[in-house]
């Protein structure tokens, strides 16, 4: 096969030469080519791993032409390196900052070189779990005493973090934030678990979790939960987290709630997940357009008083009007300049926090 498919080509490229045509290969180039950048990798030395590790970063696209006091919040992605869930995740970023629907962000992508290993709880039983896993449990604690010692402040050295930061991760590494905020609650304020493995150790995190949520210390932080159409001890595993939260969870934790089982598997979940976390925690407000003469169908009039001192008033979260995309314009009526934080997305099933 491969013999006849030389021969063809060298048929084909002798009768396109018969008839004067040339192919580009041969011909000079007439195309410029750049790569198209997303982030940046950067090696590090691990002080706790003993060798190299790598992380992703991708700074908002005006970072360096922002006002040079400008901060922003950092998000850490478990299992974040640039073969794993950077990418799609970076274009989410990039995806918010083109439409203003939420703040930008400084995206830092870890990467997990043997995940089931590195960002898994302790297991009783050893044995069960490494045949399942094909790799031994429990490195969780070292994973977070990495981020700690060795990514964090070589992030805050380099770049002009807020001091606010999240982190996010799904399956595995959603039960890794989900014992982050249990374990470690002040290594991050703004914790994201998509469908996270409730299942593990019999449910664990969901069977203790009252007892975690009592033990947390005060703080103001943030959990947003979601899941697939997940089942068995996957989705017991996170009832019994909710429940707990119903009744337990301390005054300084806002928590959201938002399952996707009607429309979601485990493996589609999270790139729609993460918008909607991204836009409950990081929205932004925006000032409603003034429709021109094509979109209106009637000619522009002056602006009303009202309207001049809306175009004029700043517009951040302590002034806006929280809108859905249905009532955004009341009696069917675009009103201009008017400050908006729309709360986009599928609606929480549970929880505290207002978006």
């Amino acid at each position: 096969m491969k013999s006849s498919g030389a021969l063809a080509a060298a048929v084909l490229s002798l009768g396109l030469a018969a008839l004067g045509v040339t192919s580009v290969a041969a011909t000079e180039e007439n195309f410029v080519s750049t790569p198209l950048v997303m982030g940046e990798v950067f090696t590090l030395k691990s002080t706790v791993f003993g060798g190299d590790r790598r992380i992703v970063v991708r700074i908002p696209f005006y970072y360096y032409d922002a006002e040079p006091e400008r901060r922003f919040t950092t998000v850490y992605i478990i299992d974040g390196g640039p073969e794993q869930d950077f990418p799609h995740l970076a274009g989410l970023a990039q995806s918010g900052e083109v439409n203003a629907t939420f703040e930008p962000v400084i995206l830092v992508g870890i990467e997990t070189v043997n995940r089931r290993a590195e960002i898994t709880p302790p297991a009783t039983d050893v044995e069960t779990y490494s045949e399942e896993l094909g790799a031994e449990p429990g490195g969780s604690s070292d994973f977070r005493r990495f981020i700690a010692e060795d990514v964090k402040p070589f992030i805050e050295a380099r770049y002009r973090t807020s001091g606010r930061d999240a982190v996010i991760g799904e399956s595995l590494a959603g039960l890794f934030i989900v014992e982050t905020l249990f374990k470690t609650p002040d290594l991050f304020d703004d914790y994201i678990a998509v469908s996270p493995s409730m299942w593990w150790e019999n449910m664990e995190y969901g069977r203790d979790a009252k007892s975690f949520l009592k033990a947390l210390p005060e703080g103001e932080r943030r959990l947003y939960l979601t899941i697939g159409n997940e089942g068995l001890r996957h989705k017991k595993g996170l009832d019994l987290l909710v429940a707990a939260l119903k009744k337990s969870a301390p005054e300084g934790l806002k928590w959201l709630y938002v399952p996707q089982s009607g429309s979601e598997t485990h493996a589609s979940i999270y790139h729609g997940a993460a918008l909607d976390a991204f836009r409950a925690f990081y929205g932004e407000p925006t000032k409603s357009g003034r429709p021109g003469v094509l979109l209106s169908g009637a000619p522009l009039g002056e602006l009303t008083e009202q309207q001049k001192v809306q175009r004029a008033a700043p517009c951040d979260r302590a002034t806006a009007r929280l809108a859905t995309p249905e009532n955004q314009y009341r009696d069917a009526e675009i009103k201009p300049y008017e400050c908006l934080l729309i709360d986009l997305g599928p609606r929480a099933a549970a929880g505290n926090f207002d978006r």
